[in-house]
């Protein structure tokens, strides 16, 4: 099984509001930069919906270790999604998207790690970077539009 490394990092403008997502996923000196936006969305959707993307790079099951600076994204995969599972979801949010997680999850080995932000993590810092301008880039496109 392929050890991989995966980076991640969501953000939101106004929470909610204009949100981006970034992920590098590594694998020996191999490299995979994603990133993306949405409108109407919160920081953490972005959050999850940046380790669902990096997961569907991924083209055959791997132990990952996987870094964020959320702590609840942390806590949700190390801890509380096999209770949530178990309740069938009752009263949890962005369960179309933990739904689309446990989908791609299934074949791979996950350990998450939380990572201070801003604290000059490289590979933090990048995802953040990214995710922001993408949530700007975003935000611009609809404002020259309206």
């Amino acid at each position: 099984m392929k050890k991989i490394e995966i980076y991640t990092d969501g953000s939101c403008l106004n929470n909610p509001g204009f949100g981006g997502y970034a992920y590098i996923v590594r694998y020996k000196e191999h490299e995979k930069v994603g990133f993306g936006s949405q409108k109407d969305t919160t920081n953490n959707r972005m959050e999850l919906l940046a380790i669902i993307e990096a997961l569907k790079t991924l083209k055959e099951a791997c132990e990952i270790e996987l870094f964020t600076d959320s702590k609840l994204m942390v806590q949700s995969i190390n801890e509380w999604l096999e209770i949530w599972i178990k309740k069938d979801f009752k009263g949890k949010k962005n369960v179309d998207l933990w739904q689309e997680y446990i989908k791609l999850a299934k074949s791979h080995k996950i350990k998450a790690f939380w990572v201070k932000a801003h604290n000059n993590h490289p590979e933090n810092e990048k995802c953040d970077k990214l995710a922001r301008e993408a949530a700007l880039n975003l935000q611009k496109e609809y404002n020259e539009k309206t």
